[in-house]
């Protein structure tokens, strides 16, 4: 698709409008409405809201969205109906647009409620606080040790506890080996970009297989190119560290500093 002109508010008539942009929060509700679509063939519009512009804190985005953030959706079929936060949104497609539960669960079962509880526990925990591992990580100014041993420590904490989850299931939720559904939709594009924020995910071999598991499906592939690719998946920075020096010795020297700031606040792994 070429690239889109900037927003300047809504372009659909019928169907989902989705308003996002190529973060992990964003690919949560583009990989779930990739599925509904080959599931169910329910098509869904999109804008790119391209936050490094600041177009979501523009008055018409904020009316659909008054935290001025994405991802965020209108549903044109019932009234123009607005929804926000990733985890919300994700309960609002399926309760109204998976009938045969085929991403999702019954509302009167146990699976529901685990299901809640996993999402819960991404929206609060794995979100945060690699979000603000990737901050001090890669974006501050000023590079706190204290800081980035913190969230990064937390961060791979929570990893160790979805990896504890995924022993001997193939998904996060459901019976048996579990079923892919948006718990796992919810996880994915933070978990993928571990190597991102610094963590080494190969120290999380289940976690390692249920992303190969995940990326396999054509869904998957499909919502990670909407609006656009973002090269921060675990793979993309493995070739990149093994193809560009430079980019090598920038990871070299900031794996350094994060060791460094984890032995001055003595810093242990520890999970759960």
């Amino acid at each position: 698709m070429a690239e889109q002109p900037e927003p300047t508010g809504l372009i659909a008539k019928s169907g989902i409008e989705l308003l996002t942009f190529g973060t992990p929060n964003g690919l949560k509700i583009s990989i779930l409405l990739e599925e509904l679509k080959e599931a169910y063939g329910k098509d869904y519009t999109y804008q790119s809201i391209n936050i490094m512009k600041n177009t979501q804190k523009q008055p018409w985005f904020t009316a659909i969205n008054p935290n001025g953030r994405i991802p965020a959706i209108v549903d044109h079929d019932r009234g123009g109906f607005a929804v926000f936060e990733g985890l919300a949104i994700l309960g609002y497609l399926t309760r109204h647009y998976d009938p045969e539960h085929k991403f999702s669960f019954p509302v009167d079962s146990d699976d529901y409620s685990v299901c809640e509880q996993w999402m819960a526990w991404q929206h609060g925990g794995v979100g945060p606080m690699q979000g603000q591992a990737n901050h001090f990580f890669r974006f501050a100014k000023e590079k706190i040790p204290y800081a980035v041993q913190r969230y990064i420590g937390e961060t791979e904490r929570l990893y160790g506890v979805l990896d504890k989850r995924l022993e001997g299931r193939d998904f996060v939720v459901g019976a048996g080996k579990g079923k892919y559904s948006i718990a796992d939709i919810n996880l994915l594009g933070w978990v993928n970009a571990a190597s991102f924020t610094g963590v080494d995910i190969t120290a999380f071999p289940n976690i390692e297989k249920w992303i190969d598991r995940c990326m396999a499906r054509p869904a998957v592939q499909k919502g990670y190119a909407v609006p656009s690719y973002m090269p921060i998946t675990n793979a993309d920075i493995k070739k990149k560290l093994e193809q560009d020096p430079e980019a090598r010795k920038q990871h070299e020297e900031s794996q350094k500093f994060l060791q460094e700031a984890k032995e001055k606040y003595g810093y242990k792994y520890s999970s759960p």
